[in-house]
């Protein structure tokens, strides 16, 4: 039997007095981006009636005047609203205890944040996620450690996806047993798991600077000796990784990665993957004519984090001075697997088999298996990966890349000290 939807009081009681501000802020978004796009469509309309307009999307007359209107008021209401919001949390936050952060509520903000983070850092809107370091579940506050009486020197530093956060890393496998691949290489091989969460809205590269400054902020206040850190990660977490890698290089930040033994990447686009420049194609089809180019600001809508993933940014330089949303051929400056660190990859594919189809277009769903590979035709490209560092697990689809209790084995195969 269906569960019963959540009572609105009960919704409300989920609410902190920082979202009421916040959710006005996207409402006024809302309404601005949708009026713009009437406009639009509006005199879309009057230029095939030969009528001139004054400027690309703008109109004139009585008409421009109520759609000026209609974007001043909105303006004033919602920045009323957000000043009066933010005067009143203070008051609210005395009177009310915070909810608790639950499962559901970050993943709504993750996948927020993945579909427009950008635009929520940019606007300082409070749901916006700040890059944190997590351990047993809290935000590790560099000036106020927690006590960790089971910390040991060797850290593993485990890193999400896209529209995914820390608390996804626990999950189930197919028979409903629980699955947390840093809690088993932290029985069986003594590594402390610490939790990335991040903003995955932003730029890869942007991301890249954070996980190295916060990295190194780690290995200064851990509380004992750091020996080794391996980072284990996933997806889009696997480019923020090399981005970080190359981002201390490039900013002298030796204390980390002196550190730094293994990285692990579980289905990661290293090369891109094809559903983001689908929705390229789309921005290139919406804006073929005059009646659906309005529209194609709904497929701009996503963010800088999205794109980079159409051929798998890690560098600033594959972004900055170029339009996002403008087709073009893949122009990254090829940036290696970092020396002297053990790399190992794992791929997946939904195929039972092995086969050209699986490999170059089914892969997990997400991600081509040569692409998780590192595989590409132009060999200054290729990630290099060792033939005993590459794994390709069939039947499994890039989200069950989690919850495999195969995958687990295989990290403590790989990461197990030579004996």
């Amino acid at each position: 039997m269906p569960s019963k939807p959540p009572s609105p009081l009960k919704a409300l009681q989920q609410l902190r007095p920082s979202d009421l501000r916040a959710v006005t802020q996207l409402a006024t978004q809302a309404t601005r981006g949708v009026t713009r796009i009437a406009e639009g469509v509006h005199q879309s309309v009057w230029r095939t009636m030969g009528v001139s307009g004054r400027a690309p999307e703008q109109t004139g007359g009585l008409t421009g005047f109520v759609y000026r209107t209609v974007h001043g008021v909105t303006e004033l209401v919602g920045q009323g609203l957000q000043n009066a919001f933010a005067k009143l949390e203070p008051l609210l936050g005395s009177l009310v205890d915070a909810p608790p952060d639950t499962p559901e509520r970050e993943a709504v903000l993750a996948a927020l944040n993945g579909v427009m983070g950008d635009r929520l850092a940019e606007s300082h809107n409070p749901l916006a996620t700040p890059m944190t370091l997590r351990y047993a579940g809290k935000a590790l506050q560099w000036t106020a450690m927690p006590p960790m009486p089971q910390a040991t020197g060797k850290v593993l530093v485990l890193i999400h996806g896209l529209c995914m956060n820390d608390l996804q890393w626990h999950s189930h496998a197919d028979d409903g047993t629980p699955v947390d691949h840093g809690s088993v290489l932290a029985a069986t091989l003594g590594y402390t798991p610490v939790y990335v969460r991040y903003n995955t809205g932003l730029h890869t590269s942007q991301n890249g600077h954070l996980l190295s400054q916060a990295l190194e902020q780690l290995v200064q206040h851990w509380p004992v000796p750091v020996e080794e850190i391996t980072v284990l990660a996933h997806s889009m977490g696997g480019l923020v990784t090399r981005s970080a890698v190359h981002s201390a290089a490039a900013d002298g930040i030796t204390g980390w990665p002196s550190q730094l033994k293994n990285i692990v990447f579980l289905g990661t686009p290293h090369h891109g993957a094809p559903l983001e420049r689908a929705g390229n194609w789309v921005d290139t089809v919406l804006g073929s004519t005059p009646f659906t180019k309005p529209f194609s600001r709904l497929g701009k809508l996503r963010s800088a984090g999205i794109t980079d993933l159409r051929y798998g940014h890690v560098l600033d330089a594959d972004w900055q001075g170029h339009d996002r949303f403008r087709r073009k051929p893949d122009a990254r400056t090829p940036l290696p697997l970092p020396e002297g660190i053990a790399c190992f990859t794992v791929a997946a594919t939904v195929a039972g088999a092995r086969s050209a189809l699986a490999e170059r277009v089914v892969g997990d769903g997400l991600v081509p298996l040569d692409s998780a590979l590192g595989k590409h035709d132009d060999p200054q490209r290729t990630l290099v990966f060792a033939k005993p560092s590459q794994w390709v697990i069939y039947r499994t689809n890039h989200m069950e890349l989690l919850s495999s209790p195969e995958v687990s084995q295989k990290l403590v195969e790989w990461l197990a000290p030579a004996c």
